[in-house]
């Protein structure tokens, strides 16, 4: 498995990010097994949420064991200082832990939500009070949507985040204002050595309304090994880019680190004709209009 380092943090993560939105609603055999495939393909980096049903719970009985070996995030969604405080300690106890090596400030996709969580008594003075504790070793920020890269272009400069958590994938980038705005991004992060990893590598489109979902994602992502071997390459071509998190499905994890234990194996020219080919291929968070 490709590893990268984590911004000025050092370490040395895998490139797949172990996404565990997938286990919040699974059995614990199904998510013990997930991990467990995780950590034999040298996956390093497992990235959780408070608010991923019971995700964190599901971790515990296992991640407490190799702690010492891997490098674990878990994000608050809360924005005041005190529900924030309370639900990393609640982390905590979840997945059977004394601290995480990445607290993110979660879904902080608009201003409006930066200004909530960067207020006084907000949310981000909980995981300062948090790493001063010692039970959280570095603070990060998390978002979705199109805003998203100018979002957390100003939390830089209000805030020196370790990490920067975010959508990339290659429609996203085709929409000239999402390039830009992930490019300057991009840029004050390499000077802040700050780790920029991405969401929503293997997204396809909304799912269609009244359609059968099977998958536990929220959005349709792509399910054919060899259009995720051309997002994966897409998003790994990024020399920046400290990693992706995968989708939150468990049947597909094994796919995507197929895919990037791979990498290499395609050419951009290659990826780029894949991707570029596929009919209904769109953003999944509400506007514009398909590429193809």
């Amino acid at each position: 498995m490709l590893k990268r380092k984590i911004g000025r943090l050092g370490y040395e993560g895998s490139v797949v990010m172990f996404g565990a939105a997938s286990l919040g609603n699974v059995q614990q055999e199904t998510a013990d097994a997930s991990i467990a495939y995780a950590l034999e393909h040298g996956v390093n980096h497992f990235d959780t949420a408070a608010s991923y049903g019971d995700a964190e719970l599901r971790m515990g009985p296992m991640i407490h064991k190799v702690r010492k070996d891997i490098f674990l995030a878990t994000k608050t969604g809360e924005r005041t200082k005190e529900k924030a405080k309370a639900e990393i300690y609640r982390s905590l106890e979840r997945m059977q832990v004394d601290s995480v090596d990445l607290l993110q400030l979660h879904a902080v996709g608009t201003m409006e939500e930066l200004d909530q969580c960067t207020a006084k008594n907000g949310a981000l003075e909980a995981a300062v009070e948090a790493r001063d504790e010692g039970i959280v070793k570095a603070i990060g920020i998390t978002g979705h949507g199109h805003e998203t890269p100018a979002v957390h272009l100003e939390a830089l400069r209000r805030f020196p985040f370790a990490t920067v958590l975010l959508p990339l994938n290659y429609y996203l980038y085709s929409l000239p204002e999402y390039r830009e705005a992930f490019d300057a991004l991009m840029e004050e992060a390499a000077k802040q050595e700050t780790a920029v990893r991405a969401i929503k590598a293997i997204a396809k489109a909304p799912w269609e309304p009244g359609a059968e979902r099977p998958y536990a994602t929220w959005y349709e992502p792509f399910d054919e090994q060899r259009v995720i071997d051309a997002c994966v390459h897409f998003v790994l071509s990024f020399p920046g880019l400290a990693g992706f998190a995968s989708a939150g499905d468990t049947r597909l994890f094994p796919k995507i680190v197929d895919a990037a234990e791979r990498f290499g194996s395609m050419t951009s020219e290659e990826a780029e004709t894949i991707l570029a080919s596929i009919p209904g291929y769109t953003t999944i968070f509400g506007t514009p209009t398909s590429i193809a």
